[in-house]
């Protein structure tokens, strides 16, 4: 899955989060992190803005961010779980 290019996903790792600003309003993902693990613990988008693939993006942020940094994932989101079910690209991460 491709993050769409119009979509500016910045991480603040201090914050542990994966955030973006579309038309006004903000979306997240929320995580922390547990030693060697990323427990993504939220994911939200406003109505607003729902409907245009804005967390499916940041899932795949967030998977690519704990792949690049040899995390293995915990999704206690149900957003996040369910996606990890639908692709199974990202299996490798999932404990």
């Amino acid at each position: 899955m491709n993050i769409p290019a119009e979509l500016a996903i910045r991480h603040n790792p201090t914050g542990q989060c994966f955030h973006v600003d579309v038309d006004g309003h903000q979306a997240r993902l929320e995580y922390r992190k547990e030693g060697p693990r990323m427990v993504i613990t939220h994911t939200g988008v406003p109505a607003a803005i729902g409907g245009k693939g804005i967390a499916g993006a940041l899932t795949v942020a967030a998977l690519d961010y704990a792949r690049a940094a040899g995390l293995k994932v915990v999704p206690a989101c149900e957003y996040a779980a369910v996606f990890l079910r639908r692709h199974d690209e990202y299996a490798d991460l999932v404990e």
